[in-house]
């Protein structure tokens, strides 16, 4: 049944309370619906509309990281072989993922999977000798592996003119370069998947979903439950709401809540907050030259989410290129945030995990500082390294999403910045929060299993069981050495999202 976004009245009891209106969210909120329609849920969102932060499209690469073209995923050990198990696990939990939008389009609860996912090659390119010979190693690891296969490799200009024609115009015939290439990749608008399920909620479930409200705290209730403090935006409205489960997916401002739940787990998290911009073309001249996405090798001291890449993107059905990213500072833990996020997060809680984490951190500090005062020239000049003759009125720059790299406590060193994505649980199991970015919305339906798997554990071994497998046909199989399972999944989500590698 339809339901308006806007003018409600939360009711004063859920079950389950969702903060935020991205991919984290509405992933958690279907997988509950599906589980149990009964279940009374209700998901906040402080903008006027799902997925307008980290999740909306020109905030972030819209790279489905399925880590084959990563480097950072893959890092040579002092011993020099290649560690490719974080490679493979991300791997696999993108396949989760996909196998759970095949189920929502073969329930059509959504359609036109080509709206929010579409096949792209995915590449790694490297330049001079040291790294192609690490590249060669890399690939030589990774094929051995099922997740891997089909993956090409190659220092030949000509098949590299073939395989990526924009970056090898005007190359110099002796230097070199060398690349590999998974036709498997893809490219993915999460903004778009969002807002889908969003609509599936609003209109075939029982699921409320409340635009212009932003949840302001969250405190513990003698009883074991959540009261949860919103703020009707619209008509300055305030309210509380009371629920048994909370989880908090509000992107930078996820932060601040956990803090304000009081939950021991969250003692000693910081964030520091890391924005972005894109060089974008659409000058489709250039775009029918490039359709791939091509990883390099982060520079010295970069932050892994600043690893140069020039990408494909499809986005409302139009191709262009992006290139970045470049990384910025702002004191702010969303966009659309304030200023003073960053200095009212600090407290006696954190301060020494803060003060640890910037302290063995100041190369980062540098590059920072050094990104921030870069003009647009200074960076065309860096897209030159991918293309050559590349001409700044070709590009523009675009302003890219807000994010909060998680600061946690470290007996050694005070503080340490770490760059993936991580699930905070309290012990009770009735409040969790998602931290971090990369690789982020990709690997949305693991992180909301680890959430269920951590809170609902029974009824996930017990009454949910079937229909997590119906969803998840693989779930607690490795596809890792399982050939025959992998390509059983690979051809079955081919088909449902019709991708066309």
């Amino acid at each position: 049944m339809s339901q308006p976004l806007t003018g409600r009245t939360p009711k004063p009891k859920y079950d389950v309370v969702l903060v935020g209106g991205g991919i984290m969210s509405a992933t958690l909120a279907t997988l509950l619906h599906e589980f149990d329609p009964n279940l009374e849920i209700a998901i906040f969102e402080r903008l006027g509309r799902f997925a307008k932060e980290s999740t909306a499209a020109w905030n972030n690469a819209g790279t489905g990281h399925s880590a084959f073209c990563e480097l950072n995923y893959t890092p040579e050990k002092p011993d020099g072989t290649i560690d490719i198990s974080k490679a493979e696990s991300i791997a696999e939990q993108f396949e989760i993922s996909k196998q759970f939008w095949s189920y929502l389009i073969s329930k059509g609860y959504i359609q036109n999977p080509k709206d929010f996912i579409n096949s792209c090659p995915h590449m790694s390119l490297v330049f001079g000798e040291k790294d192609a010979e690490y590249l060669k190693k890399r690939y030589d690891k990774m094929t051995q592996s099922t997740l891997f296969q089909g993956m090409q490799f190659s220092s030949d200009h000509e098949k590299l003119r073939e395989w990526i024609p924009l970056v090898m115009r005007k190359r110099n015939a002796t230097e070199i370069m060398a690349a590999t290439k998974m036709d498997l990749g893809t490219d993915v608008n999460f903004g778009t998947l969002t807002r889908k399920m969003g609509r599936h909620l609003m209109l075939d479930s029982n699921v409320e979903l409340f635009l212009y409200h932003e949840v302001k705290d969250i405190d513990p209730k003698a009883d074991g439950k959540w009261g949860v403090k919103i703020k009707d935006r619209i008509n300055n409205h305030k309210q509380d709401v009371v629920a048994d489960f909370v989880f908090i997916g509000a992107g930078g401002y996820a932060l601040p809540l956990l803090d304000s739940s009081d939950i021991k787990e969250s003692e000693g998290y910081g964030g520091f907050p890391v924005s972005g911009q894109w060089l974008v073309t659409h000058n489709q001249d250039l775009v029918e030259q490039h359709q791939a996405k091509v990883y390099t090798q982060a520079t010295v001291d970069a932050p892994p989410m600043s690893v140069p890449h020039l990408d494909l993107r499809i986005i409302d059905g139009k191709k262009a290129l992006l290139f970045g990213p470049f990384a910025g500072f702002s004191t702010k833990f969303l966009k659309e945030g304030s200023y003073l996020d960053l200095p009212e997060s600090v407290n006696t809680k954190n301060i020494r995990s803060l003060f640890g984490a910037w302290w063995h951190n100041l190369p980062l500090t540098k590059y920072l500082i050094q990104q921030v005062a870069m003009n647009k020239a200074q960076r065309i000049q860096h897209l030159r390294e991918f293309i050559k003759d590349a001409k700044e009125e070709d590009w523009e720059l675009k302003v890219a999403g807000q994010r909060v790299q998680i600061i946690k406590k470290d007996e050694k060193e005070g503080g340490k910045l770490e760059f993936g994505t991580e699930v905070v649980v309290n012990k009770a199991g009735t409040i969790a929060s998602l931290l971090g970015a990369s690789p982020g919305a990709s690997t949305a339906v693991y992180a909301m299993l680890n959430v269920l798997e951590r809170c609902f554990p029974e009824k996930l071994n017990g009454e949910w069981k079937d229909k997590l497998i119906e969803m998840i046909p693989s779930y607690g199989q490795k596809l890792s050495g399982n050939p025959e399972l992998t390509l059983k999944m690979r051809d079955y989500t081919k088909e449902k999202l019709e991708l066309e590698y």
